[in-house]
């Protein structure tokens, strides 16, 4: 559950720092370097968290799994648009 926020927060931070044209050269190598695992963990946690909730619904994880999956759909959805 917390993996899933640490991964929203990354994407977020990701897009935050284009949004505002940050280019230090520092966090373009730990962005280049961290956003493929990410993008594997973010849709590899969102199987995990549907078999989680097939045995147990709690609200916490629920909402957690929501906003992965809200995450992964614009995430994977950003690459099929074109600016």
């Amino acid at each position: 559950m917390l993996i899933n926020f640490a991964i929203i927060f990354y994407f977020l931070l990701i897009y935050v720092l284009y949004v505002f044209k940050v280019e230090v050269v520092i966090i373009g190598v730990f962005r280049e370097m961290l956003t493929i695992p990410f993008l594997i963990a973010e849709v590899a946690f969102v199987v995990v968290g549907v078999n989680y909730l097939q045995k147990k619904t709690k609200p916490l994880p629920v909402i957690s799994l929501g906003a992965l999956v809200i995450c992964a759909i614009v995430t994977i959805g950003s690459f099929f648009i074109e600016n």
